[in-house]
């Protein structure tokens, strides 16, 4: 069993910046429920609230699956919590100030359940800043823990039951693999499944560095025999999730990278296959190769440009340019047949002149994304681009972001417009709420599809003509 004597109990932004070539710990028996611990849920329910990235919803996957080996059962209404989580992310301000609208919110909870044991975790737990201002404004949090130590909150929660203070342990450090927490999964046909954890390209507006730490790769063995588990329960499709999956296997000092792992997973015949996030500066031959080499790799990537313009990608830290960049996109689109791709995209970074942002949308007239996620330049506070003076006009960049959306809207709409009459494979999530008859799944290129239907149920992959085209979703009927 590993010596937690020595971790920091706080956040430090200092020792999140540091990366060693010290060799990832890798632990099979960290997690444990001490013995007192194991029926402390008995007729007590768990409530967790989920903000951010598909890492944060698979890190709450985890929470769930610890709080039920404690006999936790889960709710979904707030007020029946005996446990409230917070698995919180740190990427935009406007996050964090929901984050604590919520605490807010919970203060009142705990006027009536003083019982009650209220833990926030994830990226926000990982800023020396947060953590300070939980302990000068928020006292009624009872547990604060960060991303590295989720395996933990069985020690943390008897401390937090027992203890009459406020219990904070975060560890500032570079990351270690932890292979044996319990996990509950929030789909019985989708699931996540993490390859890698961290981060080291450190684009200068992003603190994902900083709360993630450093990139370390899980062992090929345990993601296969993952998705092999997960194939034996029926599964029909996952998501191979990283902050930048192209970095999969760097810091495993072997000659096998992510383009191995991919052919290796496509070769469990899970019937899809998904990735998530892919970096423009190391996407390689071999990953286009592969992914056109096999049909249960899903023709979607998503590649996040964030600019069009060279010279702030520059000074974003991006490592590529708006050609390169350009030249990557193209590749993909000729090399493999019917890919939708989406993106990323900030306006208002800074210095960013109106020439330089009329790049961005000339990019996003070259590329005609199927989808973009779009985003106002949110300074992080121990972030270089933090230090940059901010000096767009808030309207300037409100008028950016309008100019952009109503761009990639239309390319948006227009791609879906190709799908008319055509007939596509759908996994099926399930009945609308407002129609029992409508139901909604999404193609292989990630396509939302509400369709009529004759004979599916959650988990089938159907057959669906399309017979209608919006800019963010397909209507259609089972055929």
């Amino acid at each position: 069993m590993k010596d937690y004597s020595n971790y920091f109990k706080g956040p430090s932004l200092n020792e999140a910046k540091r990366r060693s070539r010290d060799e990832v710990g890798r632990y099979d028996d960290a997690y444990h429920v001490p013995g007192d611990m194991v029926k402390v849920g008995l007729g007590k329910k768990y409530y967790i609230q989920t903000y951010g990235c598909q890492a944060n919803e698979r890190d709450s996957e985890t929470l769930s699956g610890i709080l039920e080996s404690m006999s936790y059962q889960p709710t979904t209404e707030i007020k029946e919590a005996d446990v409230i989580v917070l698995n919180t992310c740190a990427i935009r301000e406007n996050a964090e100030e929901k984050v604590f609208g919520k605490v807010g919110y919970v203060k009142n909870l705990k006027k009536t359940n003083p019982n009650l044991i209220f833990a926030m975790c994830g990226c926000m737990a990982q800023e020396e800043v947060v953590v300070n201002r939980i302990l000068e404004k928020h006292p009624h949090v009872d547990l604060i823990f960060g991303t590295h130590n989720i395996h933990r909150l069985p020690e943390l929660l008897k401390d937090a039951l027992y203890s009459k203070e406020m219990i904070v342990e975060v560890w500032s450090k570079e990351g270690d693999v932890i292979e044996n927490a319990p996990v509950r999964r929030d789909n019985k046909y989708k699931a996540w499944v993490n390859i890698m954890y961290g981060c080291n390209k450190f684009c200068t507006y992003c603190i994902v560095p900083y709360t993630r730490g450093k990139e370390r790769s899980r062992l090929a063995k345990d993601i296969i025999k993952e998705v092999e588990e997960l194939v034996a329960e029926g599964y029909q499709e996952i998501t191979l999730l990283g902050q930048n999956v192209n970095s999969y296997g760097k810091d495993l000092g072997e000659d096998y990278n992510f383009s191995n792992l991919l052919e290796d997973v496509a070769k469990t015949n899970i019937p899809r296959i998904r990735f998530t996030t892919s970096h423009p500066w190391d996407f390689s031959e071999d990953m286009i190769k592969i992914i056109a080499k096999y049909d249960n790799i899903m023709p979607f990537i998503h590649l996040p440009v964030q600019s069009g313009d060279s010279d702030i990608l520059k000074i974003m830290g991006r490592r590529y340019t708006r050609e390169q960049y350009l030249t990557l996109f193209h590749k993909i689109e000729e090399r493999i047949p019917n890919c939708a791709i989406s993106t990323d995209i900030i306006v208002g970074f800074p210095n960013e002149s109106e020439e330089q942002f009329q790049n961005t949308l000339s990019l996003v007239d070259e590329c005609k994304f199927d989808n973009a996620f779009t985003f106002i330049y949110s300074p992080r506070e121990g972030t270089p681009a933090a230090r940059m003076e901010d000096n767009i006009p808030m309207e300037v960049k409100q008028r950016r972001l309008q100019e952009l959306n109503e761009k990639w809207n239309h390319y948006a709409k227009e791609k879906n417009e190709a799908y008319l009459g055509r007939i596509v494979k759908v996994l099926v999530d399930g009945a609308s709420k407002k129609n029992q008859e409508v139901y909604s799944g999404y193609t292989d290129t990630n396509k939302l599809v509400n369709f009529k239907v004759k004979d599916a149920k959650p988990g089938d992959i159907v057959s669906v003509k399309i017979t209608a085209c919006k800019t963010f979703s397909l209507d259609g009927e089972q055929i």
